[in-house]
């Protein structure tokens, strides 16, 4: 089986819900993204096999993004492209998928795209298909409806959301609100951090976005990172839910953003003179409890690492997303990880945002970037994912 390349992971800043990047579409972001991309490797974009989007709150208005998209960005008709959806993981998906296809020979080269405009997620209604006579409408909040009805009801039970998912996990794993608190407080130090030494710059492409009176703003820089967050403050705010340990403070963003990658082969590198950042050394998905979703990492982890044969000691750098402070400190506590050294060292979804379908490559460009600063080895991308799932993925610098 063929090696599977990652050249030129790229992402936009990541914006606040209802913030910045609220004008553009997950279309525009997308095609923002490719552009990018393209102009930075200059391959020829007729070589393209495939496009793999991720999107985890699809919409009619742009059906089936990764053809949309594709096709919006000015790629030529004879490329495919497809979408596919596995919630928080969808992007780290996209980039295997595209793997895949490359390892068993079907492309040689695969652009892997994950976008969310989580601003611009619809409200809905299932009553009007047939017409409703008399009588009031229910709409729905598709983010909102997302994350309750994540799991059947008639085998799992009623999960009042992701926090109560979290919240869990603390009973669980014996974590308090005051360790919450405090990891939620190293995201945003280490994120401004990242930011003041200039450590984004080589991922981040920035945007600019459409004013109401025609002018135009640079979006250059993650809107939610709160330099001046401390303990102090996030003690003060509410729990999520009623003795819970989740807050607003020390849980993910809902955000706007858009990442991608090429993933190509060997020839494929020699043929276009390109610098690949790693190669997928391996990678897996499990299925956990859905109302202790967060865990998934744990078991995906110890799966990649079986599979690879490379110890948790000989990864050098860990990317875990961040869905809950909760959450992310079970992960460590069970997999006995208690230097935080290595881990998220320039913040994740408490900080810089958790934009779902982009999140995966997102967390993937913020990995490389920094391995090869580093000239680190192993890198380890490992995310939970709503519903009761979990992925990991193992990346080696070339």
């Amino acid at each position: 089986m063929k090696d599977a390349f990652i050249v030129s992971p790229l992402r936009t800043p990541i914006g606040r819900f209802g913030g910045a990047l609220r004008p553009l579409t997950a279309d525009a972001l997308m095609v923002h993204i490719i552009q990018a991309l393209l102009k930075q490797t200059g391959i020829p974009p007729e070589t393209i096999g495939d496009v793999v989007a991720s999107q985890s709150y699809a919409s009619s208005e742009a059906p089936c993004i990764g053809r949309y998209g594709a096709l919006a960005a000015g790629l030529p008709i004879e490329v495919p492209g497809f979408t596919l959806d596995r919630r928080c993981g969808s992007g780290l998906q996209a980039v295997v998928t595209a793997a895949m296809q490359v390892q068993t020979g079907q492309a040689d080269a695969v652009l892997a795209v994950g976008v969310e405009s989580m601003s611009n997620i619809e409200f809905y209604t299932i009553d009007m298909r047939w017409g409703h006579r008399m009588g009031s409408v229910q709409f729905h909040d598709r983010l909102d409806r997302g994350r309750v009805k994540s799991q059947p009801v008639e085998r799992f039970g009623q999960i009042s959301g992701m926090p109560e998912t979290a919240d869990n996990l603390a009973r669980d794993y014996g974590i308090s609100r005051e360790e919450a608190d405090a990891f939620a407080v190293r995201s945003h130090q280490l994120a401004a951090a990242a930011w003041r030494e200039k450590r984004f710059e080589s991922e981040v492409v920035p945007v600019a976005v459409p004013g109401r009176k025609g002018e135009t703003t640079l979006f250059a820089q993650d809107e939610g990172i709160r330099e001046d967050s401390n303990e102090a403050q996030l003690a003060r705010l509410p729990t999520l839910l009623p003795q819970g340990v989740c807050t607003a403070g020390n849980s993910s963003q809902q955000n706007d953003a858009a990442a991608a990658c090429l993933v190509v082969s060997e020839d494929y590198l020699k043929q276009h003179d390109l610098q690949p950042m790693a190669r997928l050394a391996g990678w897996s998905a499990v299925g956990v409890e859905p109302n202790r979703m967060g865990i998934g990492p744990v078991p995906a982890t110890r799966r990649v690492l079986e599979r690879t044969g490379v110890s948790l000691d000989r990864i050098d750098l860990i990317e875990l997303n961040e869905a809950f402070a909760t959450q992310a400190l079970a992960v460590l506590k069970a997999l006995e990880i208690d230097d935080f050294d290595r881990v998220n060292v320039n913040g994740s979804g408490i900080s810089l945002g958790h934009p779902i379908g982009a999140t995966g490559i997102r967390m993937l460009a913020t990995l490389l970037h920094e391995m090869d600063r580093r000239k680190a080895r192993y890198g380890l991308e490992t995310m939970c994912i709503g519903g009761g799932m979990g992925m990991a993925a193992l990346f080696e610098r070339v």
